[in-house]
């Protein structure tokens, strides 16, 4: 068993470990050690005891946040699943059809022609 120096706090400790999981070992350490020195900074010196309880702490109240915010994003994601799951069993009698109107080409080349006579016509009545 493999057997990795950390530093928390500003104190070496030597932790074991499973082999291959000496990454996973020192990024937690390097995470302890983040709360930790802020406590020491704000606090000062305190017992290796009450610094390693507060910091663990700290990290888990970050955990559970982050706990939260994941389960509210499973929970919309499975919402979300369930909206396309339904979209794609769909009928098609139920699908919604949704119309846009086009006025045709010619159509509106008709009214063109007939504002421009219109247009004409106001003209002749205006200079007679």
């Amino acid at each position: 068993m493999p057997e990795v120096d950390v530093e928390i706090g500003g104190r070496k400790f030597e932790v074991a470990c499973q082999e291959g999981e000496e990454h996973y070992l020192r990024a937690a350490a390097a995470m302890l050690d983040e709360e930790a020195s802020l406590l020491t900074a704000q606090i000062g010196r305190i017992p290796e005891a009450r610094m390693l309880l507060m910091a663990g702490l700290m990290l888990a109240d970050k955990t559970a946040g982050v706990q939260d915010k994941l389960r509210e994003s499973e929970d919309k994601m499975t919402e979300k699943e369930a909206e396309l799951d339904q979209l794609r069993n769909a009928q098609p009698g139920e699908v919604q059809r949704i119309e846009v109107p086009v006025i045709p080409q010619a159509a509106l080349a008709a009214l063109d022609s007939l504002a421009k006579r219109a247009e004409a016509l106001a003209e002749r009545a205006e200079s007679s």
